[in-house]
């Protein structure tokens, strides 16, 4: 049957700052959802990443119906009064509109959906990150998807091995969703071009090129392009099809090892390591480091299974440890080079007001006159 995948995330609301979202602002946003689930919904999921909550929902209205972007959207609504309630902080952060207009997308939240023919048995990985953009995820779908060093299966798999279409947004624009679609393997050269500026050209999309199916679909927005200044990170959510036709579960989560430098962190200025988290897991080092958790399903007949924890298991404390390491080497540096990001994605504008008015204090010295030998 025809089933479509959605996932909206907002923060509206934390304890302590950039933590976590209390218990009773989950409960709000849940009961909500449940409350109004019947006749609209085959299943939902609640969780957070973060101070971040996505709302993951099976349905089969399709790609951003009004409907079901309007039941996101109030139950985040009905969150941020709960967090007023409770004065949280940043209550209704990412809920950047008056109103709902239709969709939520270039409203704040994050938006990551697929409609999908769904398969006798379809496992799929919900992954939600915090205190990042989505170039996060570059890395590691270029990996997945492209390399083989990383997936075995592009030489192994004969549908694998027919390649994987990116669809890449230049995220800087701001009059519409400005694409280009290039080919892996033929264009693997052209991709990594683009890849290599993950704060300008993000991953919206992969696609199958042996069957024509979504693999992958990446919440794409910019915060600062709808707000037109700061109001937090971006806080991408993602939603990968894994096995059959596409990589391996094992290889989607195997980049995630390398605890890769991505943009956000304190202020949303810096370069961090991302590091892999367990569920419901909250922020605390600088506002970090950057985090991205993995929830794994298998969906049948629009009804999800339990979740599994894909950072859970052993392995991953290792690799907690290493970036852990990573983001206090980086901080060491402290706001010098490479440390923090290009003046033009800083995200507070105090930096770039201060440099203005030290700019008119700037002269040219005169040369002094040559003395004459004696």
């Amino acid at each position: 049957m025809k089933l479509t995948l959605s996932v909206i995330k907002a923060d509206i609301g934390s304890i302590g700052g950039h933590v976590a979202p209390s218990l009773e602002l989950l409960e709000t946003v849940g009961t909500y959802v449940g409350d109004r689930a019947t006749g609209l919904l085959l299943d939902h999921y609640i969780s957070h990443t973060g101070d971040d909550i996505a709302i993951l929902m099976t349905h089969t209205r399709g790609v951003g119906d009004e409907q079901i972007h309007k039941l996101a959207w109030d139950a985040f609504l009905a969150g941020t009064a709960a967090a007023r309630k409770q004065g949280l902080y940043g209550a209704g952060q990412d809920l950047l509109k008056d109103s709902f207009s239709g969709n939520v997308k270039g409203m704040g939240p994050a938006v990551a959906e697929m409609e999908i023919d769904e398969r006798t048995s379809e496992p799929f990985l919900f992954f939600a990150a915090d205190k990042t953009d989505p170039g996060a995820y570059n890395l590691p779908l270029y990996l997945a998807f492209a390399d083989v060093m990383n997936t075995p299966g592009l030489i192994l798999s004969p549908n694998i091995g027919r390649g994987f279409r990116f669809v890449i947004m230049d995220v800087n624009d701001t009059t519409g969703d400005r694409i280009i679609e290039l080919n892996a393997p033929d264009e693997l050269y052209d991709i990594a071009a683009l890849l290599r500026d993950p704060e300008r050209y993000v991953i919206e999309s992969v696609w199958s090129r042996a069957t024509g199916e979504q693999a992958v679909a990446v919440a794409t927005s910019r915060l600062h392009n709808i707000a037109g200044k700061y109001t937090g990170k971006d806080d991408p959510v993602m939603l990968v099809r894994v096995q059959m036709n596409f990589p391996a579960t094992g290889e989607v989560l195997a980049p995630y090892a390398i605890g890769h430098f991505v943009g956000g962190c304190m202020r949303g200025s810096h370069q961090m390591p991302l590091m892999p988290v367990t569920l419901n897991t909250g922020i605390s080092y600088f506002d970090g480091p950057p985090i991205v958790s993995c929830a794994g399903f298998c969906v049948h007949n629009g009804k999800l299974t339990e979740p599994v924890d894909a950072f859970v298991q052993p392995f991953w404390n290792t690799v907690r440890d290493d970036v852990a390491q990573k983001a206090m080497e980086m901080r060491r540096q402290g706001f010098v080079g490479t440390a923090m990001l290009p003046m033009s994605e800083l995200e507070y504008t105090g930096i770039s007001e201060k440099l203005e008015a030290l700019n008119k204090r700037f002269i040219v010295r005169k040369e002094l006159p040559l003395l004459k030998p004696a």
